[in-house]
């Protein structure tokens, strides 16, 4: 084991055919063997049954491993090998790495039991269709390898590199998703450790040769993988580290230049060179993702594994009535409204009510916090001031109809609508209307206030920009109501209707910059981060659109109709169903973290801060989740 050389994988190896188990053995009176599906140099690996559970064919796949020396520091080397093997895999739950169910040996034989992957190895794949894969599909693919990667870099107490990414160690399940296999010689990282030179040639970058494979070597491997099945020129009988000699588009002209720049990079020879984290490589895969409209195509991983925890609220506080509006957040307090027609203060640690105030009518408005005074709007026809520290009426403001729009701060001046038809400007000091601007019908859209001007729509399916005196810029005119809010970001204004479109306007003119069709109408106000846009529908899909264009890049299926706004917080997009589902996502590909069933449905938006997530629901219950 001290020869400077490249060792080939468990599976590259070949065994001789008589050590091998047959159909119908039994392993520790539990497993039972049915096939070989693949043979390496340690040992077999067989497709077998668990007969602990009767009722039920549980398949599991045992892997072998036949001691076939008498060095004794082979011995240990190979044994400690397959212990890290199950030990790792045992401390990991990652829907792309199988769960270990068993470690035990029998007649001088050792034996790891792990969860059977039904599928084909990306090798096997390529060996079985002519021409190239899909630069969609292998997008996605990479992405979902970066996602694992990530897992494993990342790990806690210390990260672990993989050492041996390639085609045959990536299966890829009947869901289409990839699942990474054969952990036997992953390891433990520790900065300035050097150990066994052990990988495949080809595929290992040139550090991995010294005996150095820090997180940093899988992302190599990985876009030799990706060459490879790129181009299906195999890097193992190629000369080494000569993959700048075999450019991806001049063999598979169909591949794009961003995603081909992408592996070049990975595949520097130093690797300060390459991306220097598995989130970084993702982050650039997603940005082609976004142009190309893979996501659009090909699904990711859309959630967890069944063998993952179920989320389980931080607190619970219970109102009287449905919850249909919003939460804010405020040094440390909760203020949030309910159809028990009180504005509630909460401590945001533990869900204890502080206050509550009660107002004549339900209470849908997202309180407004702003100079130790908390505005909201209700059922009633009133606007209200109330003090944030005593919970006590500083002032209230009468409007001709209920008031479900939320309000809108700059300086002295508040802005909200009323199903009166009109957007009222309030002067906070004097407490009287400077303006009101009359659109003819109910505003319940909550206005967007920018420094010299103010954006909201109305039930007549108008989009008005008014100046800060209520003169109107411009009008845009949409074919339904719209009740959504409108968000800005790079001059594009994001508002919906239900006429089912999502309009991107141009902030200045109010001309489209571009539509996104829905399959239904939606009440829910878009939100922006990073050039994405997030946007829920009746249809029962979360969208994430490219901010610029408008083009779809993935959207996720809540199948149940999504009527709240969606919230960004750190790299997660919350969101609500009209059935009670609440739903944690990474927003950049759309796969689940999380959901929680509540005992109704959710319209209002979460609030995100503190690593919490605050949300309400028809159930009379405030939950406060944790964000991961």
């Amino acid at each position: 084991m001290d020869d400077p050389q490249i060792t080939q994988s468990f599976n590259d190896m070949s065994l001789p055919q008589s050590k091998q188990l047959q159909s119908g053995d039994l392993l520790v009176g539990r497993y039972q063997v049915q096939d070989v599906i693949g043979v390496g140099g340690m040992g077999s690996v067989y497709r077998a049954r668990d007969l602990h559970f009767p009722s039920v064919k549980k398949i599991v796949a045992v892997k072998e491993m036949i001691i076939q020396t008498h060095d004794p520091i082979v011995m240990s080397t190979i044994v400690q090998n397959f212990e890290r093997e199950a030990n790792i895999l045992v401390t990991l739950s990652h829907p792309a790495i199988p769960q270990i169910f068993d470690y035990f040996t029998q007649n001088e034989r050792s034996y790891l039991v792990e969860e059977y992957v039904h599928g084909k190895d990306l090798e096997a794949l390529l060996n079985s269709i002519e021409g190239f894969f899909p630069e969609d599909q292998m997008i996605v693919w990479a992405i979902e390898l970066c996602d694992v990667l990530s897992f494993l870099h990342t790990h806690k107490p210390e990260p672990i590199v993989f050492r041996d990414i390639k085609p045959s160690n990536i299966m890829i399940n009947q869901q289409g998703h990839v699942v990474l296999v054969d952990f036997g010689i992953a390891k433990n990282f520790k900065v300035g450790q050097k150990g066994t030179m052990i990988g495949t040639e080809g595929y290992s970058p040139p550090e991995q040769y010294r005996g150095e494979a820090s997180p940093l070597a899988d992302l190599y491997a990985l876009g030799a993988t990706l060459h490879h099945l790129l181009t299906r020129r195999d890097p193992r009988i190629e000369p080494p580290f000569t993959f700048s000699e075999r450019p991806i588009r001049n063999i598979n002209p169909a591949v794009s230049v961003d995603f081909q720049q992408i592996i070049e990079k990975s595949l520097r020879y130093e690797p300060e060179l390459r991306f220097q984290s598995a989130e970084e490589m993702k982050d650039a895969l997603m940005s082609v993702a976004g142009k190309t409209g893979a996501l659009s195509r090909v699904a990711l991983r859309q959630g967890k594994d069944s063998r993952d925890q179920s989320i389980k609220p931080i607190w619970k506080f219970k109102c009287e009535d449905e919850i249909r509006g919003s939460a804010s957040f405020h040094n440390d307090i909760v203020f949030i409204g309910a159809y028990d027609n009180n504005l509630y203060a909460l401590k945001s640690e533990t869900g204890e009510m502080i206050w509550k105030y009660p107002s004549e009518g339900g209470v849908i408005s997202k309180p407004l916090v702003a100079d130790d005074t908390v505005y909201f709007g209700s059922e009633d026809s009133s606007f209200y001031a109330i003090s944030v520290r005593t919970g006590k009426l500083s002032w209230t403001y009468k409007t001709g109809g209920p008031v479900r729009s939320s309000p809108g701060i700059a300086e002295d001046y508040i802005f909200l609508g009323s199903d009166d038809g009109f957007l009222h400007a309030i002067h906070a000091v004097s407490r009287r209307d400077v303006w009101r601007f009359n659109t003819g019908s109910a505003v319940r859209s909550s206005p967007l206030v920018l420094q010299n001007s103010i954006v909201f729509g109305c039930e007549a399916g108008d989009i008005f920009m008014l100046d800060i005196h209520g003169n109107m810029r411009w009008r845009f005119r949409t074919r339904r109501a719209v009740f959504a809010s409108p968000v800005v970001a790079q001059d594009i204004l994001v508002i919906g209707s239900l006429d089912a479109t999502l309009y991107g306007l141009d902030i200045k003119s109010g001309w489209p910059v571009w539509r996104f069709r829905m399959n239904r109408g939606t009440a829910s106000s878009a939100a922006i981060t990073d050039g994405m846009v997030f946007a829920g529908s009746a249809d029962g899909k979360l969208y994430s659109l490219n901010l610029s264009n408008g083009k779809e890049i993935w959207h996720f299926d809540m199948e149940e109709q999504i009527s709240g706004t969606p919230a960004i917080y750190k790299d997660a997009v919350f969101v609500g169903g009209g059935e009670g589902t609440f739903a944690c996502l990474e927003y950049r590909t759309g796969r689940l973290r999380w959901k929680y069933k509540t005992g109704g449905p959710i319209t209002g938006m979460p609030c995100a801060f503190a690593d919490k997530v605050v949300i309400g629901s028809f159930d009379h219950t405030i939950y406060a989740f944790p964000v991961s």
